[in-house]
């Protein structure tokens, strides 16, 4: 097995996910493809969403796909890529949308880690990918882990922000309690659909003024 370095609030309602069949399978099949292959994030951050983001802190959920596959790219939060790294064309979208909705000037770097801070759960279905091939890592057991952890945040808490962008992020819906959580949903941010829904949005102040209306701290969307 790979060793879960995970934050001990998530530890505490993910224990019983970690003891399952799937899982030790699935860190089995990893621990084997670390050692022959090169994947991203590196191990240690794997559960960077996680241990940004404690269970307790969850405000918001951003539901991506797999890891960026490049270089120095994908750190184990969705969409966001490392200091230094070239901002990829679906964050450049999402980065628009900022500057049209909240009229937040477009940043330099893509590292989203201070909304994980502020408590907006980063979180990919699929948590691993080989070098260069996206979806190698489908279906090998993390979308069973993370849609488990996305239905026990919706059994266990209340007035949680759900962003689904994309026909993947939206097939979530059926595991979330519509009744007392918000779910914003567009089209994915990607070049090839941002113009059919995307832009235009307003997810970000729609989002924070639903977090104010049950008095929860807004989240400050600028990056420095």
């Amino acid at each position: 097995m790979i060793n879960v370095n995970i934050n001990p609030s998530w530890n505490a309602v993910l224990a019983d996910e970690f003891n399952k069949s799937y899982f030790n399978k699935l860190t089995n099949r990893l621990r084997i493809e670390y050692n022959s292959n090169r994947i991203y994030p590196h191990p240690t951050k794997i559960f960077n969403a996680f241990n940004l983001t404690p269970f307790n802190k969850v405000k918001v959920v951003i539901i991506g796909q797999d890891p960026y596959h490049g270089e120095n790219q994908a750190h184990g939060l969705c969409f966001s890529v490392n200091n230094g790294a070239k901002i990829p064309p679906s964050l450049n979208n999402i980065f628009k949308e900022l500057k049209s909705d909240l009229n937040i000037s477009l940043p330099n770097s893509g590292n989203l880690s201070s909304w994980a801070e502020q408590g907006v759960l980063m979180l990919n279905s699929v948590l691993t990918v080989r070098s260069g091939v996206a979806n190698s890592h489908k279906k090998i057991g993390w979308e069973i882990f993370t849609e488990n952890v996305i239905h026990i945040i919706s059994s266990k808490l209340s007035n949680i922000v759900f962003i689904l962008w994309g026909r993947q992020a939206q097939k979530k819906i059926k595991i979330i309690n519509t009744n007392k959580h918000l779910i914003l949903k567009s089209v994915h941010p990607s070049p090839l659909s941002a113009y059919n829904g995307f832009f235009g949005c307003k997810h970000f102040s729609q989002c924070n003024a639903y977090l104010k209306k049950f008095n929860n701290e807004e989240i400050d969307w600028s990056l420095r």
